[in-house]
């Protein structure tokens, strides 16, 4: 039996710190009315994380980028709107840029209280967010055989979403800081290449049988079949600050699955590279973002980023029309030529001090600009 094809239906997390406005830190706790108001969004879902200062957020499925676009932009705003009335803000970053892991509380839930005592100080100190995508593919060997293909380009999504260059308020010299502090967890980073559906599985349930995890939820890489939907979830991703690039880096994603399925009916595949090279871009992007170059492993040559997210937008732009996404993918030019918003954070601080501002007072000039940027356009 032929299986469908799939539909690419799309949809979004994003995780958001929640800030106080008058000292910019971390709020301690999001007081329980506010939790409770935050427990009834007008669309999609919201939830709790980790830590207590952080709220989760999850777009209903949509049809297309256009729609996603909607949800998206209407989950933020309630969000922002919801805290606003306690004088909090929601900032869209992967790091906040001088709070530490240490001051933090930690959500009563079983869940988290079983990670903490399995993983102790590696995942206390996971004061970080992220934006996770998920694209329907509900054939499992179709899924396993995408993830395998399209794990080459999770670098290149990495270096144009970087939002996380401060850390307990130093410039870490990283425009994506958030993989150093999440790949000290276990089962984190690039994943191996499977045969298919049955091969993802009997490693999975190697690891399950002998009790080393209770699910495939405890997977936590860059890339993975969802446990809980018929989807292909890319984590690779830090959270972007603006929203639109938050769509645009979904919408980009959400293409390449396109063509590497089209590609392969017409028994055509992108060529697997060893994981140890990926790694090398992936490590090239966390530490420069757009302004230095990836491996073109083809060419084997470094090409500046802003060249390769051209031709990686030619190479999907026959699939960005049916799926109604060409435009957006459009602001990626952008974003390789202009910065990310860790250039933008830098920039703000680098401008703060040269105003004459302490480190502190710079680190808070940081944080007001990622309030209003994490609201632009909305």
């Amino acid at each position: 039996m032929i299986p469908e094809p799939p539909t690419f239906t799309i949809g979004v997390e994003e995780e958001y710190f929640v800030v106080d406005r008058k000292t910019r830190n971390l709020v301690p706790d999001i007081p329980q009315s506010v939790r409770n108001a935050l427990a009834n969004p007008p669309v999609g879902t919201t939830s709790p994380e980790f830590i207590r200062s952080q709220v989760e957020i999850g777009t209903p499925v949509s049809k297309n980028v256009n729609e996603l676009t909607e949800h998206l932009a209407t989950l933020r705003r309630f969000v922002a709107d919801t805290v606003a009335d306690s004088d909090m803000a929601i900032i869209a970053a992967s790091t906040h840029p001088f709070a530490v892991w240490g001051d933090q509380q930690f959500t009563d839930k079983e869940r988290y209280r079983m990670l903490e005592q399995a993983l102790q100080g590696v995942v206390r100190r996971l004061l970080i967010c992220g934006m996770h995508v998920h694209v329907e593919v509900a054939d499992q060997d179709l899924r396993i055989d995408l993830m395998n293909q399209v794990v080459y380009f999770l670098p290149h999504i990495l270096a144009l979403s970087g939002s996380s260059p401060f850390w307990h308020g130093v410039d870490t010299g990283l425009k994506s800081y958030r993989p150093a502090v999440f790949r000290a967890l276990p089962r984190t980073g690039i994943p191996d290449e499977f045969g298919d559906w049955s091969d993802y599985q009997r490693q999975v349930e190697a690891l399950v049988h002998t009790g080393v995890i209770e699910d495939p939820t405890k997977l936590w890489w860059d890339i993975r079949p969802s446990a809980r939907y018929p989807t292909l979830e890319m984590r690779c991703s830090d959270a972007c600050t603006r929203y639109l690039d938050a769509v645009a880096i979904a919408a980009l994603y959400q293409a390449l699955l396109a063509m590497l399925y089209e590609r392969r009916q017409h028994n055509q595949r992108w060529r697997i590279y060893s994981r140890m090279l990926i790694a090398e871009n992936n490590w090239r992007a966390q530490r420069y973002g757009v302004d230095e170059s990836l491996i073109d492993f083809g060419r084997r040559e470094l090409v500046p980023v802003p060249a390769l997210i051209d031709e990686l937008i030619d190479l999907v732009s026959p699939h960005t029309e049916a799926l109604g996404s060409a435009s957006h993918l459009e602001r990626l030019r952008t974003i390789a030529r202009t910065g990310t918003s860790s250039d933008r954070q830098l920039a703000v601080y680098h401008a703060a001090s040269e105003d004459g501002a302490d480190t502190e007072e710079a680190m808070r000039a940081v944080v007001d600009h990622l309030i209003d940027e994490t609201l632009e356009d909305l």
